[in-house]
């Protein structure tokens, strides 16, 4: 077959792509930034769901295209991408190209489970929205519905897995919140096995089926970390319990973190649920899928890099407080008059120590607020190691008391080198 797939550089689309090549056919990958490939069964196009929401867009498309996957998604909304325009119009307007087409045979829509009728937070409306355009459309359509899906590369798998990896971990409130995770293998092969063996129809329930691909057994999501967690070798995890109006307020100030896992329509969603029948998915890749007990391939580089998901921010909040109290302490918690004396022992004239003192608390809580707020920080780490290097050869030179100090002032720059090398070395080119 020859087909159109969506979303193809995100972490499903990625897997789809593969399992789609493997079983030979041609895959024609929609990309904001497309780029030339040497594999002739693989094409990549220019499109782009913030703006392509005409259906004569995705007209001119579909020439020699025999079925569509859609898999394109966010979880939070963020600038120009919003759940209206990449999960509703954009969506829409590439069904009824679809229905429209005389060579489109198929149209897989990868939704979520919870997109039903009892649906209330805004994802799970959007995906419901596009799910029952497409289902009201003369075309044979599946809607998958997965829960939670598990890949050692995704952002929510490594998510969990340092979930997982903390000393203790909190329940929100008193639902059950159960979730049936499914691996992104079993997943991939779900979806290659329904342009395969093609799902009968129900009857009189249109030409639309609603599949859910859930793993063999729903389980509380605490329960789920724990599995994750026994998996990379670790000791039972401790599990605090929040009531259900302190999880809200929780919930509620977790939304206002920048990358925070938790916010009030994550919650919703986790109370409610994330369960289904396992026995579509069973059906289609042709044997049950993979327990939870089985994701993790690798435990001990898993539990390493899990570990350092929640450790290397610990150590980079606490380099920020060390800049920050630094600089408070040098605008006068300490003594102005010591500072002076101090800076004119390393040789800094009278007339330029208030530069110098409020000068460098100024850079110190520059330095703090730049690694708090900043991206890219790397640069920021060459310069500390440099300005500490530096500090610490002329405090040594020059105040020598330091050095010798029993509470050993200087020598604790050490290790404070040794966290900001390997911050700089772990920081994302």
């Amino acid at each position: 077959m020859r087909i159109l797939l969506t979303g193809a550089s995100g972490f499903i689309g990625q897997h789809l792509l593969q399992a789609f090549l493997a079983d030979g056919h041609h895959v024609v990958c929609t990309m904001r930034r497309p780029t030339a490939s040497t594999e002739p069964r693989l094409a990549y196009i220019h499109a782009d769901f913030t703006q392509d929401t005409d259906k004569s867009v995705w007209l001119a498309r579909l020439t020699g295209i025999d079925a569509v996957i859609n898999t394109v998604g966010i979880f939070r909304e963020s600038g120009r991408q919003s759940f209206e325009r990449l999960h509703v119009e954009a969506p829409r307007a590439l069904f009824a190209a679809c229905a429209e087409s005389h060579e489109v045979q198929m149209v897989i829509q990868l939704s979520a489970l919870g997109a039903d009728r009892d649906a209330d937070t805004a994802y799970h409306l959007s995906k419901k929205a596009a799910d029952d355009y497409l289902a009201s459309l003369p075309l044979r359509a599946y809607i998958v519905q997965p829960s939670l899906v598990y890949g050692s590369e995704g952002t929510s798998a490594r998510a969990f897995r340092t979930l997982a990896s903390m000393p203790l971990t909190l329940r929100f409130g008193s639902a059950p919140q159960l979730v049936q995770p499914i691996h992104i293998d079993d997943l991939a092969a779900a979806v290659a096995g329904l342009l395969k063996h093609r799902l009968p129809l129900i009857p009189g329930a249109g030409t639309a089926l609603r599949v859910p691909l859930v793993g063999p057994q729903a389980m509380p999501f605490t329960d789920y970390l724990q599995a994750l967690r026994t998996g990379m070798g670790m000791k039972r995890q401790h599990v605090v319990t929040l009531p259900g109006a302190l999880a809200r307020l929780v919930a509620k100030f977790g939304g206002l973190l920048p990358g925070g896992l938790l916010d009030e329509e994550a919650l919703r969603m986790l109370d409610r649920g994330n369960a289904g029948d396992v026995s579509m998915t069973t059906q289609l890749i042709g044997h049950p899928p993979r327990p939870v007990q089985d994701f993790i391939r690798h435990p001990g580089a898993e539990r390493s890099q899990a570990k350092l998901g929640w450790l290397l921010p610990v150590l980079r909040f606490s380099i920020v407080a060390v800049w920050i109290v630094t600089a408070i302490v040098s605008y006068g918690l300490y003594p102005v008059q010591a500072s002076y004396e101090l800076l004119g022992r390393t040789g800094i004239p009278a007339g330029l120590q208030p530069l110098m003192l409020y000068g460098a608390a100024t850079f110190d809580l520059v330095l703090g607020l730049g690694i708090l707020c900043l991206k890219r920080r790397r640069w920021l780490w060459l310069a500390q190691l440099g300005l500490i290097g530096f500090y610490t050869v002329v405090i040594a030179i020059k105040l020598p008391e330091f050095l010798l100090h029993p509470y050993g002032p200087l020598t604790k720059n050490l290790p404070m080198l040794a966290a900001i090398w390997l911050l700089y070395e772990l920081e994302k080119e």
